[in-house]
């Protein structure tokens, strides 16, 4: 014999439950990015430092040279 009972689904006969997820941004938010721009910055200078030579920047070859006499006319 076929079991008539109630053919309804199982989550028809359940109460429904809402819930709610809360998700902090306020506090520390933002941290990594800081850290992203200095460590980026830190890494540059070092690399500017190792490459120095090659770029033409410092070094025992930088020559200043200041005239003795400037000429100046006034009208």
């Amino acid at each position: 014999m076929v079991d008539e009972r109630d053919t309804r689904d199982t989550h028809d006969t359940h109460d429904t439950v809402e819930r709610t997820t809360i998700v902090e941004t306020g506090n520390g938010g933002g941290g990594g990015g800081v850290m992203a721009v200095v460590l980026l910055i830190i890494v540059i200078l070092v690399l500017l430092f190792l490459f120095r030579d090659q770029l033409g920047m410092g070094g025992d070859k930088t020559e200043i040279s200041i005239p003795d006499q400037i000429e100046v006319n006034v009208n």
